[in-house]
């Protein structure tokens, strides 16, 4: 190779070199992402006045977060603020919108966890906590526990001064009217030498969950959930469980999971993710990638969103569809429903 080939190869290179670096800086830098369940969510069955209502209320939940974001409020904040705006919209499986239980009963799980300081809290089976979210937080900040369940629960929320309302806050018609169908279903589909427990795992996605970056730089993640539709004996899923559905580390990532609560436990989902950036050195979108592969690979679906500490996020999913939206550092917002 001739000095003149030699040089003008470097100066190519030199300039590419450059083009990634800026590619790199003017790269999208996010500060919220949130979803609201996955499933099978084809837009063949979406309405268009349904698909605006979702879209609205995804908008209006980030646009709440990022509004305290930038006002200096914490992760944690931005995460609360966010998800309430969920759970008291009756489009998803959290809050207002929870599915009903085999008793006909709406019982709520949700989680919480702080980055900076890795401390966490959650609740499970609540029936009274109008924002189970709250009830997570007040765990975490104001006792020395990590998870509170039942009655119990809900004696120290309203102790903790939470809105206590009524179940019947919680009860919706589609969600009753979803709950007949998976019970009729599970009746036709019965076989006594199933394992116990209702195998209509398609009923399940709207569980909503939140990871933001606040300005010092901290990381959180939050989940709600009020379930499994036609759910038995007080069974409880992936989201209130920190390292499975809910997890948050400022070393690597804050994760809210959603999907078939069963599979992202036993794959300890929200921790493998962490784990594989911290460990591998996976980017934090490889790694979700590689974590939602192996729920498939065990035969479960569904997805999850994480964000790590540059900015840099993923929403990571198996199905045909996850509710799901983002907040860049300059308040742009991206809303997605579908798999495409």
């Amino acid at each position: 190779m001739n000095k003149k080939l030699g040089y003008s190869l470097f100066i190519i290179s030199l300039i590419l070199c450059c083009h990634w670096a800026v590619a790199q800086k003017t790269a999208a830098s996010y500060v919220m992402v949130i979803h609201g369940g996955a499933g099978t969510i084809l837009k063949k069955n979406m309405t268009p006045e349904k698909e605006k209502a979702y879209r609205a209320v995804l908008t209006q939940a980030l646009e709440t977060g990022y509004k305290v974001l930038q006002s200096g409020g914490t992760s944690l904040d931005a995460i609360e603020a966010t998800i309430h705006i969920l759970e008291d919209d009756s489009l998803f499986n959290a809050g207002k919108g929870a599915v009903f239980t085999h008793e006909g009963r709406n019982e709520l799980d949700a989680a919480i966890m702080n980055g900076k300081t890795m401390q966490a809290g959650a609740v499970a089976g609540v029936t009274t906590i109008k924002n189970p979210i709250s009830a997570a937080r007040a765990v975490m900040e104001k006792s020395e526990h990590v998870m509170m369940i039942g009655p119990g629960a809900e004696k120290f929320a309203k102790d903790a001064g939470l809105e206590i309302v009524d179940p019947s806050y919680f009860r919706t018609q589609s969600r009753w009217d979803e709950l007949q169908k998976a019970i009729q279903e599970d009746a036709a589909a019965y076989n006594p030498s199933q394992k116990l427990g209702s195998k209509n795992h398609d009923y399940k996605f709207g569980t909503v969950g939140c990871v933001a970056l606040d300005k010092a730089g901290n990381l959180a993640a939050g989940t709600s959930t009020g379930g499994m539709t036609n759910k038995k004996y007080g069974r409880v899923g992936d989201s209130p469980i920190i390292g499975a559905g809910t997890y948050a580390n400022n070393k690597t990532a804050a994760i809210s999971c959603t999907g078939w609560g069963e599979f992202y436990i036993r794959n300890v989902v929200a921790y493998d993710l962490s784990a594989l950036m911290e460990y591998k050195g996976l980017s934090v979108q490889d790694a979700g990638n590689t974590v939602i592969k192996k729920v498939g690979d065990m035969g479960g679906d569904g997805g999850l969103i994480a964000l790590d500490h540059n900015g840099h996020m993923t929403m990571s999913f198996n199905t045909e569809g996850m509710y799901r939206g983002a907040v860049t550092k300059d308040g742009k917002i991206e809303i997605h429903i579908y798999k495409d």
